[in-house]
């Protein structure tokens, strides 16, 4: 599929998750087949404010090509000049944040708060088309509640004002992660409009997959948490979909290798001290399910240095020999 220019081969792209889809994961997640990847969401006031911590959100490297930075504001001239800010880091896309459910963006009136005020939405969006010359992307929900399903609209209104592309997860703000996809209303969002759709929601395996493409009749498809300790699934959906082939996932020995490269990635941009911090979340991902990690947990939250964390991560690998 293209989007605009902008050329993604493969099956899958990874989500913009806050705290997760940072620098280090999303190159982890383009080694094993992910098409596109999409930053962690930035502060278009923190970037005008020349606030250190947004501007590192946006910071690429040469291997995610292509990859979209995700901005999220109110203010259509403020985000609009962080557009032309993050276009300094090479960015293929700019991508809207209209989705995000979480409680302290929504307080502020950004992120899914704006399924509520189309109007505002399209002048946002325009403005931003209007600043750049890459392409702009937003992402939605279905809607604010089950009340105002109203992603065919925002959509649209997307459309009008220049987006080339729309990717639209399949739930409301008030539903937030709880289960239950709007399979539907992602389709009727494709039926709606003529640029490219990207499906999003609860994708976390080649069925799942499959069924959504087949279901929605989206361009794309859009993998969240799925990926979350799991950067392989990307490979596994490429050859599903391509080929027919079933993946099975690593075995906890090499589950345990990608774990520690990982964290060696992060540590490489953050330093060791920090890096470890944000990895733990990503070490318990790694050893979910896997027989005996459990007694590992309090460990794996609390690990100090990177040799510490290579100690357990041999020791669960011998365990599940």
């Amino acid at each position: 599929m293209k989007i605009k220019n902008v050329e993604i081969n493969g099956y899958a792209a990874l989500a913009p998750m806050a705290g997760a889809a940072d620098k280090a994961f999303r190159e982890m997640c383009k080694s094993y087949g992910a098409a596109y990847t999409v930053s962690e969401m930035v502060s278009a006031k923190g970037v005008s404010m020349g606030d250190r911590k947004s501007a590192s959100l946006m910071s690429v490297s040469d291997t995610e090509h292509p990859c979209a930075v995700q901005i999220f504001g109110t203010d259509p001239e403020i985000m609009a000049n962080s557009a032309v800010e993050a276009l300094a880091y090479k960015p293929d896309i700019i991508d809207i944040n209209m989705g995000c459910p979480a409680p302290k963006i929504v307080k502020g009136g950004a992120g899914s708060a704006l399924m509520k005020n189309p109007g505002l939405a399209g002048r946002i969006i325009k403005a931003v088309s209007e600043s750049v010359d890459i392409p702009v992307t937003v992402k939605i929900r279905t809607g604010w509640d089950f009340d105002n399903i109203n992603a065919v609209e925002m959509a649209m209104t997307a459309e009008e004002n220049g987006a080339a592309a729309i990717t639209v997860h399949g739930r409301t703000k008030e539903q937030m992660y709880a289960p239950g996809i709007d399979i539907e209303t992602i389709s009727k969002v494709k039926q709606s409009v003529g640029i490219p759709v990207i499906a999003n929601g609860d994708i976390d395996s080649v069925q799942s997959a499959a069924l959504m493409y087949e279901k929605t009749g989206c361009d794309l498809i859009m993998v969240g948490r799925g990926a979350l300790g799991r950067p392989w699934i990307f490979s596994q959906i490429n050859a599903y979909l391509s080929e027919c082939r079933v993946l099975p996932d690593p075995p906890v020995t090499e589950r345990m290798l990608v774990m520690l490269r990982h964290v060696e990635k992060i540590c490489s941009y953050s330093g060791e001290r920090v890096g470890l911090r944000e990895a733990r979340k990503h070490a318990l991902w790694y050893t979910k399910g896997i027989r005996g990690a459990a007694g590992y947990r309090r460990q794996l939250s609390t690990i100090q240095t990177l040799d510490e964390l290579r100690s357990i991560a041999f020791l669960i690998a011998a365990e599940n020999q």
